[in-house]
């Protein structure tokens, strides 16, 4: 409960307007949930809050989320910010310190019935929100008083002869009274002049001098929670990283969509939609497209008109069932978008680089009957009904609705996407959301792609084939990196960890497979042990001699890790849609890990065509054991030569016939 007016703001929050939050208590409590956080997003959906920026007025004493007011929308400015909370909150009417307008009769006797030394009077316009501003800042401060004086207050204008608005006064107890003289007529400089007046003093820091403590109040919902120190993940700006597509996915399909206690109409057949172009166009490891299928399949099946968050929540969740199990991360990975700073960058960066992905594998596979609008489609509905920052979906839906229904082919949709997302750096560079590390800029710059700039008549222009050339190669799955993806079996058993957690049943291990600690494998094998001697003997024997067999498999398995044949290669072919044999990279490079082979020494990917273009086939190439073609040409050679002479050696002891003894 709450024991003084509140104002939540759903998003992030810029550092100075944290702060005129604490200074403007207790007219007014002030805070913060980043509703883009996985943490908190119980709290969010439970205060309904569907984006952001949300600011949300609770008068005091409020006891419910149902209590809390929307005040209207307004952008993300830190003064629109200001206004907005100083116009609810004037509709309180027991506030502290006032924010009506002074009368002329007020002024008049106010050292009277007030025991202050100062009283600042700000003249301005009806519509100025500075003597309101500067009224809250001063709140907390002792021996002066702020009252704001309209335009329209003729006696009082007349009598201090008021001539520009807004202009502050300040009225001493002895009578007398100034002008203050400031560089700006603004809130920040009245309040910087008016606090450091003699006499003016701090009412926290005399309470702190005099070790009284006045009691916090009641919180609403938790604030954003602490802020780890970020490991810095080191990323090649040319690449891209599978642990940014797979955090975006996670993001998208498991926090955004839980803002929602019940997806029905337009909204659920959005989701649809995206699900069906990732499920169609994402070139995720096995396990990854497994969990998109199944997810895909379930949405499918659904018959009813909506859906509640339970049900999808369930749906989203990790099946590890053998053979093949579907799972995806559960949690979020920054390498290419992660920013200097939590707030940066992170999922904005990534949803971005899993579209543009997606436009460029359309392309690909032309002859899956992708229509030019089928990806843009997915994403605008995605990003008009789920995407969190309500004023990035407006402009978004704003350029969508331009010229989305202009582009005719998929190469036009990979340009369209990479021209709108250049104007929206353009929009928001030098904006407070921007990274200080990681500047919004046209991209790609010259460094990274010469060709694509050039000049005419002395302007910068685009070289648009050039762009097209370089989109494809450069959001090509071979130029996805899989440095710090968590590997299938991680995946599975942090799940086994967070159910033992959720059901409170607890292990003693660290619940990582193939990293369990000794404790916890010598208490699996004596209880395999005890199981045994527990049941009949015949059947121990059998269970004894299952183990072996088991265990002379696994030994067989492990001195056959090393080699690779063609048989291992066939699961890592696909056939695309003109029955052509074309590489699975994801599973090329899952299959080849689980043979043990490192990421270095994986794949290679030759593809030979002739003259007319077609191509002729595709072959793995274990670069990491260190064969060129020449070695492999001087090794053939010589096991021949081998061969060779050991056939005539062979033939000619045969023909010399055996040596014969003499008989007695």
């Amino acid at each position: 409960m709450l024991s003084a007016p509140a104002v939540y703001v759903c998003g992030v929050l810029p550092a100075p307007v944290v702060k005129h939050g604490l200074e403007w208590r207790p007219a007014v409590i002030l805070g913060a949930v980043n509703c883009a956080d996985e943490f908190n997003e119980k709290v969010c959906r439970d205060f309904r809050i569907t984006g952001y920026p949300t600011l949300k007025f609770f008068e005091a004493f409020s006891r419910s989320p149902e209590d809390g007011k929307r005040i209207s929308h307004v952008d993300s400015s830190l003064q629109a910010l200001r206004q907005g909370i100083i116009t609810h909150l004037e509709k309180y009417q027991d506030v502290y310190p006032p924010l009506e307008p002074g009368s002329t009769e007020e002024v008049h006797g106010f050292f009277q019935k007030n025991k202050v030394a100062y009283l600042s009077l700000i003249f301005e316009k009806n519509d100025s929100f500075v003597g309101r501003e500067v009224t809250l800042d001063m709140q907390q401060y002792m021996n002066i008083a702020v009252r704001r004086v309209l335009s329209n207050e003729e006696e009082l204008v007349k009598e201090y002869n008021v001539t520009t608005f807004p202009s502050a006064y300040l009225l001493v107890s002895n009578g007398s009274f100034s002008r203050i003289s400031v560089q700006e007529e603004a809130r920040s400089s009245y309040t910087s002049f008016l606090r450091g007046l003699s006499g003016i003093n701090d009412k926290t820091l005399i309470l702190k001098a005099q070790n009284v403590t006045t009691p916090p109040p009641s919180r609403v919902p938790d604030a954003e929670h602490p802020t780890e120190t970020t490991h810095w993940n080191y990323a090649d700006s040319s690449k891209l990283y599978m642990a940014d597509l797979e955090s975006a996915l996670h993001h998208s399909l498991r926090v955004e969509t839980a803002k929602f206690s019940i997806l029905e109409g337009e909204q659920l057949e959005a989701l649809k939609r995206y699900v069906a172009v990732l499920t169609k166009y994402f070139p995720g490891r096995p396990f990854v497209k497994n969990f998109l299928h199944s997810l895909d399949n379930w949405l499918e099946e659904v018959k009813e008109p909506n859906i509640s968050h339970r049900a999808l929540e369930k749906a989203l969740k990790n099946k590890k069932d053998p053979p093949n199990p579907a799972v995806l991360t559960n949690s979020v990975t920054w390498v290419g978008c992660q920013g200097s700073e939590p707030r940066y960058r992170g999922y904005s960066c990534s949803i971005w680089t899993l579209f543009h992905l997606l436009t460029v594998q359309a392309s690909l596979y032309s002859a899956r009957n992708a229509g030019p609008l089928e990806v843009l489609g997915a994403m605008r509905g995605y990003v008009r009904y789920f995407f969190g920052c309500e004023t990035c979906s407006e402009h978004f839906e704003q350029m969508a609705a331009e010229s989305m229904d202009q582009v005719k082919s998929l190469d036009e949709a990979i340009l369209w996407l990479w021209s709108r997302h250049n104007r929206v750096n353009a929009r928001l560079a030098g904006d407070l959301t921007e990274d200080p590390k990681f500047p919004k800029m046209q991209w790609p710059p010259p460094d990274m792609c010469p060709s694509c700039h050039k000049e005419i008549n002395g302007q910068h222009a685009w070289d648009e084939a050039a762009v097209l050339h370089f989109l494809k190669g450069h959001y090509s799955p071979v130029n996805i990196y899989f440095a710090y993806t968590k590997p299938e079996k991680f995946l599975l058993a942090r799940d086994s960890r967070d159910a033992e957690e959720t059901t409170g049943v607890k292990g003693k291990g660290n619940g990582i497979a193939g990293m369990e600690d000794k404790g916890r494998r010598e208490e699996e094998e004596g209880g395999e042990q005890r199981r045994t001697e527990q049941v009949d003997p015949v059947v121990g024997r059998k269970m004894v001699a299952q183990k072996w067999q088991a265990l002379k498999a696994a030994a067989l398995a492990a001195k056959k890790k090393q080699h690779l044949s063609k048989r291992d290669t066939t699961p890592l072919l696909m056939t695309d849609d003109n029955s052509r044999r074309a590489v699975d990279y994801a599973a090329a490079q899952e299959h080849l890990r689980r043979r043990g082979l490192k990421s270095k020494e994986i794949i290679g990917v030759l593809e030979e065509e002739g003259d007319d273009g077609v191509r002729k086939s595709r072959w793995f190439h274990v670069l990491g054991l260190g064969y060129s073609h020449l070695d492999i040409s001087l090794y053939f050679l010589s096991s021949m030569c081998l061969l060779g002479m050991y056939t005539f050696y062979i033939r000619l002891g045969s023909s010399k016939g055996r040596p014969r003894f003499p008989m007695a």
